[in-house]
């Protein structure tokens, strides 16, 4: 955490959320090469699918899904674009390790993310569920093995249950008339949105089976 803070003083000199200084977090944080490099390795040491994402405009990191429950093609991958499996009247429902790569500061928050996909009168519902932190026991022996490699890419891991609440002294800005509530640590450093999120989209692709 004294990292954690030290970042924070650097990052926002004016100590508001939503006003980082852009001088000092250009290039001080994970890259985009970086990032994939990373997803290539987990893939390996892991044995198990990743996928590399960027992050949003408004969002000051990129990801790294690494699959732990579920079967290829994975929901990541039907989100942007692929072709809809058939759901034969059964919701599927997966659950990754999601890698937060910090864009200002060389450091990295791992989620456990849930994706579920169903239909409802004849919609496809897509949901994504994060959380903020790793609970589920059979994910413990893959989330060491990711924290153990990322001292090679010289990248800090951070845990998120210490990064989720508001730091001290620090002026929340407008937070709350976008997102309710005061930011955490954690939309200092690596997005905006609360970190325990649901997010539900209805997809418009044709399955597999048409």
């Amino acid at each position: 955490m004294a990292a954690v803070d030290e970042a924070l003083l650097r990052l926002y000199p004016t100590r508001r959320w939503g006003e980082p200084d852009d001088a000092r977090s250009f290039g001080a944080g994970v890259s985009a090469r970086e990032g994939r490099a990373l997803a290539a390795t987990l893939a390996r040491e892991l044995k198990a699918a990743t996928f590399y994402q960027p992050g949003a405009e408004d969002e000051y990191c990129d990801y790294v899904y690494v699959l732990c429950v579920g079967r290829e093609p994975c929901l990541v991958r039907i989100r942007e674009g692929a072709h809809l499996p058939e759901l034969d009247g059964e919701p599927v429902r997966e659950i990754y390790l999601r890698v937060c790569l910090s864009s200002m500061a060389r450091m990295a928050g791992i989620q456990q993310v849930a994706m579920e996909l169903d239909s409802i009168d004849g919609d496809v519902r897509f949901r994504e569920i994060t959380r903020d932190g790793v609970y589920d026991a059979p994910l413990m022996p893959r989330m060491q093995r990711l924290v153990a490699a990322l001292p090679r890419f010289d990248i800090l891991s951070v845990d998120f249950g210490d990064i989720s609440a508001p730091p001290v002294g620090f002026d929340p800005g407008d937070y709350a008339s976008r997102y309710g509530g005061e930011p955490d640590t954690a939309n200092y450093l690596f997005y905006p949105q609360p970190s325990n999120l649901q997010t539900t989209a209805f997809l418009k692709f044709r399955s597999t089976s048409s």
